[in-house]
Formats: structure tokens, sequence, C-alpha cells
């Protein structure tokens, strides 16, 4: 049974997770097995918790102890639940919590490139996004838009960032995905000869005049298609382009000269999908 502990020492050990540690504090690189992050709100949770993830601790209003916090406080086992009015846990926080219910979580060790692109015909590449509301939304997208995985180069923001889970609205938990090389050094070589190893061709998205249209029918006759997209504002990088196999744009109004990154990734999705 968990533990109700009502919140009223903001300096509690047990609520560093939620307060006194940093994105990249709750990452832990040094020692991986010690990682956290943060899913946020009944949905997202209740998706983590289908998926495997171990619940740490829960933060919540305390009127969603008879509420909606009543079958999570159930699944999560004997793990302390901490509790306050709204307008405490925000001081604690620092944001207003969506929903009223946050879940701190043990970080999985990452698979393999290899373990997640076995068998899949559709991966998309992240390459350097920062934005961690674009790099749920396009989660979201590869999920809803028949994407096999995803995989994050070293400089991209961490799929696992708390505001990165909300936006994707859990489907972070059910699309495999890992980091593709341990070092900003990994990519874009080698990590472009290790997916041409597993038999991927690659699509850079980019905005050049002698590129590829996406609507071209040679690029839905790829048998196994990696798709990259790249950072807000530059784009992909030279080195990037020139490495990959196909140089692919959207065709647009002269009015408008890009698409952000996350809409520009769902309109990808769906266009080169697997046929």
């Amino acid at each position: 049974m968990a533990t109700i502990v009502p919140v009223t020492d903001l300096t509690h050990p047990g609520l560093s997770p939620y307060a006194r540690l940093t994105e990249h504090q709750l990452r832990n690189k040094r020692c991986p097995e010690e990682g956290l992050f943060i899913a946020e709100s009944p949905k997202v949770i209740g998706h983590a918790l289908d998926a495997g993830y171990v619940p740490v601790s829960l933060l919540m209003e305390e009127r969603h102890l008879r509420g909606q916090g009543r079958d999570l406080i159930s699944r999560c086992g004997e793990v302390p639940v901490y509790t306050g009015e709204s307008d405490l846990l925000e001081s604690l926080t620092g944001y207003r919590l969506t929903r009223g219910i946050l879940c701190a979580m043990h970080r999985p060790p990452l698979p393999e490139v290899e373990a997640v692109c076995a068998g899949a015909r559709r991966v998309a590449v992240l390459e350097g996004i920062v934005d961690p509301t674009n790099v749920g939304a396009v989660f979201r997208s590869a999920a809803a838009l028949h994407m096999d995985a995803v995989l994050v180069t070293p400089t991209c923001c961490d799929p696992l960032h708390r505001r990165a889970v909300r936006v994707s609205m859990g489907t972070v938990f059910q699309i495999p995905w890992t980091v593709i090389g341990s070092r900003a050094e990994d990519w874009p070589h080698p990590g472009l000869e290790r997916l041409g190893a597993l038999g991927f061709s690659t699509a850079a998205m980019a905005l050049s005049p002698t590129a590829l249209s996406i609507e071209d029918p040679r690029l839905r006759e790829v048998a196994r298609l990696a798709i990259v997209l790249g950072t807000e504002g530059d784009g992909l990088s030279p080195r990037t382009i020139a490495g990959c196999d196909y140089t692919v744009r959207i065709p647009m109004s002269h009015q408008v000269d890009s698409l952000n990154v996350a809409a520009a990734s769902a309109v990808a999705f769906w266009e080169l999908r697997a046929r």
C-alpha cells in the first residue's frame, strides 16, 4: 500500500526530483542506472506504467487522492505519494501541474540501435532538435503516422524531458527509440554508415533547390528508409545532407519558406510511409 505524505517541509529529500534537480541532474549521465525522469498527467503516467516503466514516487494535489489519482496510486504500489494544495505544489515545482499529478520514474537502459531497428521499414532520425516541445510533437506524429522507431542524435533534446514526454502524450513510451551514438562526434559519421549497414537508405529533409519532391514515387519504393530531420532554424548540417542518399523537400507555397520541424515531420512521415 502507498504511503501518503502531506507536503509540509519543502526540503524533504523525497521531493528533490520535483524541485531541486535539473533535467540534466535527473538524467545522471555519470550513473545512468540512477537516472530519473518526470511523467506529467494521469494519461501520460498511465502509458508509462503500461509500458513497464517503474515509479519512484507520486506528487499530486490533495484533491486527486480520491479522484483521478486513485487508480494511479493503486497501480504504483508501495511508493510514497506526496500531496498538497495546488499553490504549494506550484511553489515547489515552479510551474502549475498539468492535471495536478506528477510521477518520478526510473530511466530504463537504452537499447542498441540495431535492436530498435530490427524489422523496421521506416525510422525517424532527429538531429540536434533542442526544443522539448518539438521533440514531443515529432514523437507523437511518428507513433501515429507509421514510423517503426525513432533515433535521436547525441545533441538532440532528451525525449524523456518532462515537457517532451507531456507533449508526446506518452507516445515516447509506445514507439521504440534510442540514441544513435554516445558523443556529438558520432553523428553524422559514423552514424549514417551504421544505418547503411542495417540496410537503410537515408533521406535528408532539406530545402534544397536540387532536392527530390517528397511526392517522388521513387521514395515510396525504398524498402527501408531513415527520414532525417534537422534542428530548429538551421535545419540539417551540410555534412548530414551530403552524406544522405537522398535530399527531400516538401513543395510549398511561395509565400511560405519553411515549416516548423514538428509540422514537417508529420507531412514527411505520412508521405514517406511504407506502402
